[in-house]
């Protein structure tokens, strides 16, 4: 697929506030810094339309941006920051929430991994919850360039094995490095697939 336009929408803290009709959303969502932004940027060829930090916790919003004018791409805020506090954590949570369970345009969930870490608690509860609600997601480990290739193949092994241990079968999984724009392609057609079978 090749983007020719991306832009920004909305952003808004409320479901009820986000773009009218049926065109269909792929949203992205992972733990504070795990490269969301640098991620959108590298999809669309946009270096700046998801804003980037150094700092974690910077998107506390849903960000709708319009590609190709017909699909949206969703910027997720991202979970489990812990120096926004508990009141902050909340906050984030019911607004993730109210998006991934009450929209109905939501058509795949990108969950980013980074591919350097072990599984996390957190992150394994929250792809739980998401098979549990029967939301189609799909896993993006991002960083790839961060790690050797033995390495990247090792890490990624390991955390299928931690998968299997209570999914029969896994998500579709995708690799990605916004440096390299290694995925690039990969998700772009992912999204077209799936787009043309919805129309």
């Amino acid at each position: 697929m090749e983007i020719k336009s991306a832009e920004f929408v909305i952003s808004n803290t409320d479901v009820k506030k986000c773009p009218e009709g049926n065109l269909p959303e792929y949203a992205f969502i992972g733990r504070s810094n795990v490269g969301k932004s640098s991620l959108i940027n590298m999809l669309t060829n946009r270096k700046g339309l998801a804003m980037t930090s150094q700092k974690p916790g910077k998107t506390q919003l849903i960000n709708h941006f319009i590609i190709n004018n017909n699909w949206y791409l969703v910027d997720l805020p991202g979970y489990g920051y812990a120096q926004r506090g508990k009141d902050g954590r909340e906050k984030i949570r019911k607004i993730i929430d109210a998006y991934i369970l009450k929209r109905l345009q939501l058509t795949n969930l990108f969950l980013l991994l980074d591919c350097r870490h072990d599984a996390q608690k957190i992150d394994l509860e929250f792809m739980e919850w998401l098979g549990n609600s029967s939301i189609p997601f799909s896993i993006i480990f991002t960083k790839t360039d961060k790690v050797s290739k033995s390495r990247l193949t090792e890490n990624i092994n390991a955390y299928k094995e931690k998968l299997l241990e209570t999914w029969e079968e896994l998500p579709p999984i995708l690799l990605s490095s916004s440096t390299s724009k290694e995925g690039r392609e990969e998700i772009l057609n992912y999204i077209d697939e799936i787009n043309k079978r919805l129309y």
